[in-house]
């Protein structure tokens, strides 16, 4: 078992910590195996009756996916890179499908992997240091571990505005939204995760007494620019309306899809239309799992993971470098079944 994980029983609660926090607690592999391994000896436990899931210090709850190992992969034969990505989709989908109560303490940065690990829970805490996102299009790759799924389940293009800007919201965002299901003041937390571990039973009924009212949410005051310029699913129609639109915001908007990977913007357009169409998320995982597979080993994430995290010059050239070279041809290919003893199946 890696020391980048702390799991342990507490009263009647199971409590996983991510503890890797010179890397904000972004999930390696052997953090996955762990957390996998941990979860299904915990739901035939009788002892366990809920999960608790938070970090074990420092600022962030869990930055992502480790995407530098992902981008050495890709640089290669994508084999290793691809493993990574099939074992932590098992261990979204675990957690989705999850018999027992999971909670997970949004208190700090959630991005990427964490949003994976957070989302499926079904209480889903936020305070005022949560700094959530979907960062991917920004290094070519695309809002996966369940994205597809849980974006586009939300109020009108909200999700498929995050998809394509990667922009970050706070904890008070979060909840008026619905990612999160309550809003807990940092200082509440110890307390909150002693009287869970003591009765489990009453899990809602002690978040619901230890939330505080939630600051305005910033994000509500452009509900309606959202769902009005990010209302197409053809990534050339929404640089088009903000355009036409010419407000401050809309050109800041604009600016910001300006510095994105084209590519990953319109796969991540056709990964949420089809997401709100699956019956499962098994199904949304497989796709997701084709899309990752193929994404790995393209020049996209290479490019982007070297202008923004190794080199740090903020510059990727794309390639595709314009929305309208990214054909309908290419996406199909992106998106397409793999060979059936290479598709992603649940545990």
């Amino acid at each position: 078992m890696t020391q980048d994980i702390i799991t342990r029983a507490e009263g009647k609660a199971g409590r996983i910590s991510l503890n890797r926090p010179s890397a904000l607690h972004a999930l390696n592999i052997a953090m996955v195996h762990a957390m996998t391994q941990t979860l299904l000896a915990w739901r035939i436990s009788r002892k366990v009756r809920c999960v608790m899931i938070d970090h074990a210090e420092g600022r962030g709850f869990c930055a992502g996916g480790d995407i530098r190992f992902l981008q050495e992969s890709g640089l290669m034969d994508g084999v290793a890179g691809r493993k990574f990505f099939h074992d932590e989709y098992q261990l979204n989908h675990l957690l989705f499908e999850y018999e027992k109560p999971v909670i997970a303490f949004l208190d700090g940065i959630t991005m990427g992997g964490g949003v994976g690990i957070s989302l499926p829970a079904r209480f889903r805490v936020a305070t005022e240091n949560t700094r959530f996102a979907m960062p991917e299009t920004g290094i070519g790759l695309f809002p996966d571990v369940g994205g597809g799924w849980h974006l586009s389940r939300l109020e009108g293009r909200v999700g498929q505005y995050l998809a394509l800007t990667g922009a970050r919201i706070d904890g008070a965002e979060c909840l008026a939204l619905g990612l999160a299901t309550h809003y807990l003041p940092s200082e509440a937390l110890t307390e909150a995760k002693e009287r869970i571990a003591a009765d489990p039973s009453r899990i809602e009924g002690i978040l619901g007494q230890l939330s505080v009212s939630a600051p305005d949410a910033p994000i509500m005051n452009h509900i309606a620019q959202i769902n009005r310029l990010f209302a197409s699913n053809r990534y050339e129609e929404i640089l088009a309306a903000l355009e036409a639109d010419g407000s401050d915001w809309a050109m800041k908007e604009r600016d910001a899809l300006g510095t994105k990977s084209p590519q990953t913007c319109k796969v991540a357009l056709r990964q949420l239309a089809l997401g709100l169409t699956f019956q499962t998320f098994a199904e949304n995982m497989r796709q997701e799992y084709r899309i990752g597979s193929r994404v790995l080993v393209r020049h996209d994430f290479i490019e982007g993971v070297r202008a923004l995290i190794v080199d740090k010059d903020n510059a990727p050239k794309w390639d595709p470098a314009t929305p309208e070279g990214v054909t309908d041809a290419l996406l199909d290919e992106i998106f397409a079944p793999l060979p059936a003893d290479e598709e992603w199946k649940p545990l």
